[in-house]
């Protein structure tokens, strides 16, 4: 199988060719394009047609934003990932429906998985797992898949599904790290969601929370940025 073909678009030379010597480095990418910005973007794919474009956003004339949102004009638009250095675009990415969303400073590994994500090799999903819960003497069992979010509940935690709760003698650090692969991500010391069932990430001052259930559940600054990177990723349009 053909690499892919990815054109990078950075106004700073040092981290086109940071990005470009990781992307390099992959046996996944074909041909590596440069543009210095986003109208030098556009003349270049007037004769190369790209899978996907690497953009930073805060560029002069014509940003990483504005760019994507003429792309989606396009026919046969590439794949978007963003790159940059701030974390408050990334409301405003999502919006636009982009594959994945790169924090400055890049690491080959977090790049590897933005590739990942654009050839849409995602790993085979676990077995869903089935859990035994009790309430008033009555063992029922429920399916992981079917959880919305986990809640901290002293020596337990709340399983909370589209229209019940359940209690389930267990950590919450425990259950982060053996759900990890199924999709749960921590958000807090108290939460842990599945990231795929996310239906909103707001942003109002240093307030961070998360929709899902038609609850509000707050997002802790340690927990902010690798949930931005995880959300970008998941809630990406798939590849047909």
């Amino acid at each position: 199988m053909a690499g892919l073909d990815v054109l990078v678009v950075d106004d700073e030379r040092p981290a086109r060719e940071e990005l470009r010597f990781l992307l390099d480095q992959d046996r996944r990418v074909g041909t590596v394009l440069e543009a210095g910005g986003g109208i030098e973007g556009l003349r270049i794919l007037e004769n190369h047609r790209v899978d996907a474009m690497f953009l930073d956003i805060a560029m002069p004339g014509l940003s990483g934003i504005e760019l994507a949102r003429v792309l989606a004009r396009f026919e046969h638009p590439p794949d978007i990932v963003f790159v940059t250095a701030h974390e408050e675009y990334a409301v405003e990415a999502f919006e636009i429906n982009v594959v994945d969303y790169l924090l400055k400073p890049l690491t080959a590994e977090r790049v590897g998985e933005s590739l990942r994500r654009l050839l849409g090799r995602d790993d085979a999903e676990p077995d869903d797992e089935s859990l035994a819960v009790e309430r008033g003497g009555i063992t029922r069992f429920i399916r992981r898949s079917d959880v919305l979010w986990v809640e901290a509940h002293g020596d337990y935690v709340r399983l909370h599904t589209r229209d019940d709760h359940h209690l389930l003698r267990t950590p919450l650090t425990s259950l982060a790290d053996s759900w990890r692969s199924a999709g749960f991500v921590r958000i807090h010391r108290s939460y842990l969601v599945d990231v795929r069932k996310i239906e909103q990430m707001r942003t109002e001052g240093n307030r961070v929370s998360v929709l899902i259930g038609g609850h509000e559940l707050d997002v802790s600054r340690r927990h902010a940025r690798d949930l931005r990177e995880q959300l970008l990723g998941t809630h990406a349009p798939e590849r047909s």
